[in-house]
């Protein structure tokens, strides 16, 4: 089974709750979000339904997903009360979607990342509800790193519950220079999820907890372009005396999608991280989302790689296993 792990829904749930609470600042008007924390996006129906997420799949030649929610609803800035209440609406409507067709979708988790004992009494819910996964933003809201001590209780809950993390660009810091052009998105979001994997590594939040696994979005932001120069940076500088000396070390632990919109760019990712440490995403139902996946895999990758991306590593990390004999389901 082809299964795409970064892909997204706005279920019912949270969009009433949106509609009902002012204090979410947000409403959905015509068909399109409007949230104030992203530019308006029409909520075309693979975002609101089983049925037509899965006709978007098929066209794009695939066949399963991990479904999450859009980061627009992730709402770590408002009161630690309105954004459990958010996280439990999101949650129950991810899994009463992939409940429509167990055999094809799960979900993750959303969770009040501004409380972090909050965030953790929501994410055991949620395991017992059906979660494979959770997802949170690169940021915790404005300002707030994922490296801060104040967020181990989460970290050590996702360990425990064995749930593996993607990072999704969320509360990116403000820059003049991408205002403009979208560069918000095209620059500004790989640049988060750089900032927030090598802050996590250099802080040791994955040392503490080496049982934690981290997916990484849009091929893990410049990290792999750049991981030698935080090494190289260790060795001399001692602002970085007291961090790992390899960031390469931690792939395993770190998981990459494979999203680059680009087959050179592609290319260089799977052999220097590779096709064991991917797992096929794709951002669909949005905009930016790679409109050819498989055909961009099959470009770049053989045949062994191309399914290790696209079956046996979503499989294995995400739980679709024959409910019989616990292996992964025929692919």
């Amino acid at each position: 089974m082809r299964i795409d792990v970064h892909n997204h829904a706005v279920p019912e749930p949270a969009i009433a709750l949106l509609n009902r609470e002012p204090e979410y600042g947000a409403k959905v008007v015509n068909g399109r979000l409007h949230s104030g924390v992203h530019v308006p996006f029409e909520l075309v129906p693979s975002f609101l339904t089983s049925a037509a997420k899965l006709e978007e799949l098929e066209r794009h030649e695939l066949e399963g997903a991990v479904i999450s929610v859009s980061p627009t609803l992730f709402y770590y800035h408002v009161e630690p009360g309105a954004g459990e209440a958010m996280a439990r609406a999101v949650n129950a409507g991810l899994a009463a979607m992939a409940a429509e067709r167990p055999d094809r979708l799960r979900w993750m988790a959303s969770v009040p990342l501004q409380a972090p004992e909050r965030a953790v009494a929501v994410l055991e819910d949620a395991l017992a509800a059906g979660a494979v996964g959770v997802e949170i933003g690169t940021s915790a809201g404005p300002g707030k790193r994922l490296d801060e001590r104040d967020l181990d209780p989460f970290w050590a809950a996702a360990e425990r519950l064995g749930l593996p993390v993607m990072l999704h660009p969320a509360y990116t810091t403000p820059n003049p220079a991408l205002a403009d052009y979208y560069l918000e998105n095209v620059i500004g979001f790989p640049l988060e999820t750089t900032i927030a994997i090598e802050r996590l590594i250099c802080a040791g939040t994955l040392d503490r907890h080496p049982g934690v696994r981290v997916v990484l979005l849009h091929a893990g932001g410049y990290f792999p372009w750049q991981a030698g120069r935080l090494r190289h940076a260790a060795t001399v500088r001692p602002e970085l005396a007291g961090s790992p000396r390899d960031p390469w070390s931690y792939l395993g632990q770190v998981m990459l999608d494979p999203i680059t919109h680009d087959a050179v760019a592609l290319s260089y990712l799977v052999a220097r991280v590779g096709s064991e440490h991917l797992v096929l995403g794709t951002d669909l139902p949005f905009d930016m989302a790679t409109p050819e996946p498989m055909a961009m895999l099959r470009a770049v990758c053989n045949e062994d790689e191309v399914r290790a991306i696209a079956e046996h590593n979503p499989a294995r990390l995400y739980r679709f296993t024959n409910e019989r004999s616990g292996a992964p389901c025929p692919t």
